[in-house]
């Protein structure tokens, strides 16, 4: 009797697809894969360094007056405020600060788009995010000189904002820790988007700079989004320095969009510098994130850091002056944004002089004030910590408070809330 195989097993060697890579086709030629060879991933553009639409067969980007406006102003208003800070802790008035000069664009042009119920994982360079979504400048200026007003209790170092109110996560200093954070964010999400289908979808968007990228966090962080088919955006700050550490000195690979092709995610390299861009590839990126119940998008931002990485940099001692100087006047974010303001007849010199002259005398008054508010009481340096405080944390605050009071002449808490009182853990109190 003549025995036959099983139709499954008649398939061609030539189809066999390896679960580890379905798509791959089999080749008797050997040839290894060079980067050199490959194109560099284009960059995304709508205006050009003088803010003309380089396209001049599409229309002009469907955006309202008020709303470009809104992110213009956004931008002036946080560099302003970058300025008047920088120099306050040249002052000793406040111990650090970061300012996002020349990359203001990408933060209030993202945050155009996403919804403001979409929770935000930022890094250090977000102000324009806050900005955008509705922070004060005396919201600003309470984190900053950590007074009583500030919803983190003065436990943060200055530029770690956070809102419950607007959706945005508190920013903490180790690098790239808010990555993996944004992914399993990301699929808490997923599962409130689908248990909940009659409410608006959500995304996440994270931020972080290149120098991020080179954590592990970052991979982890991407594979696990992409595996989980996670709706989060990873929008990253390409501006060419990691603190110190040029690129160059970073990755020899195609920036930082190659690699979440490598893992699998839809990627995008915007001009960080041109406004509309971002906000339309945010826009964009926002809709294929809740595709199929959700994935991961990656969106490189490219930009230039024109200022020192942090008020405990000196960026000189790594790169040239010229350089630097030679970016500012060449292009920034802000410049092309007014120059398509003023080719529409929306924006003139006057009101540029009025906008930034209201913009820091706002600024100086939160300033002012906050200066003089009291410190959050000494208590809350151990509040929190656990849903009350241990037995051993109550001995240790009244044998600070003992100290103080022996040395008074030593410690002054007089600008504390509630003084040496205010050092009474609230289990001590009842």
């Amino acid at each position: 009797m003549e025995l036959r195989q099983p139709k499954a097993r008649l398939r061609s060697y030539h189809s066999v697809l390896f679960p580890g890579a379905v798509n791959s086709k089999f080749t008797s030629a050997l040839s290894f894969a060079k980067p050199s060879e490959l194109d560099a991933m284009p960059t995304y553009r709508i205006l050009d360094q003088d803010g003309i639409i380089v396209d001049k067969d599409r229309e002009p980007p469907d955006v309202s007056t008020s709303e470009l406006l809104k992110m213009y102003r956004d931008m002036v208003t946080v560099s302003v405020m970058d300025t008047i800070m920088f120099d306050a802790q040249r002052q000793g008035r406040i111990s650090f600060y970061m300012v996002s000069a020349g990359e203001e664009g990408i933060a209030v042009g993202s945050a155009s788009s996403l919804s403001p119920k979409d929770p935000i994982f930022a890094q250090y360079r977000e102000t324009g995010i806050f900005q955008y979504r509705g922070f004060t400048h005396h919201d600003f200026m309470a984190q900053l000189f950590a007074t009583i007003s500030d919803p983190g209790k003065g436990r943060n170092m200055p530029v770690h904002y956070g809102s419950r109110k607007y959706n945005i996560h508190t920013i903490s200093s180790p690098l790239a820790t808010q990555i993996p954070q944004a992914s399993g964010a990301a699929y808490a999400v997923k599962l409130q988007n689908a248990m909940n289908p009659t409410d608006e979808p959500r995304v996440v968007a994270c931020y972080f700079g290149e120098g991020a990228a080179s954590e592990g966090d970052f991979h982890a962080a991407l594979n696990i989004a992409a595996t989980r088919s996670c709706p989060v955006i990873f929008i990253c700050r390409n501006n060419g320095y990691a603190i110190s550490t040029p690129t160059l000195e970073q990755y020899r690979g195609d920036g930082i969009a190659s690699r979440g092709v490598g893992y699998g995610i839809e990627t995008i390299r915007v001009d960080g510098n041109d406004i509309l861009a971002v906000r339309e590839v945010t826009r964009q990126a926002r809709e294929r994130a809740l595709e199929g119940g959700g994935k991961p998008v990656l969106i490189e931002a490219m930009s230039y850091r024109v200022s020192h990485h942090s008020t405990s940099d000196d960026s000189f001692a790594y790169r040239a002056k010229v350089d630097v100087e030679e970016w500012k006047r060449r292009d920034n974010p802000i410049t092309r944004l007014r120059k398509y303001l003023e080719a529409r007849s929306l924006w003139d010199e006057s009101q540029e002089k009025d906008l930034r002259s209201d913009a820091r005398k706002s600024i100086l008054e939160a300033y002012r004030k906050a200066e003089k508010e009291k410190k959050p009481a000494l208590r809350e340096m151990m509040n929190d910590v656990y849903e009350t405080m241990t037995e051993e944390q109550v001995q240790q605050m009244e044998k600070m408070r003992a100290t103080i009071e022996r040395y008074p002449n030593e410690y002054d808490v007089s600008g504390y809330d509630g003084g040496l009182e205010g050092m009474r853990s609230s289990s001590a109190k009842a």
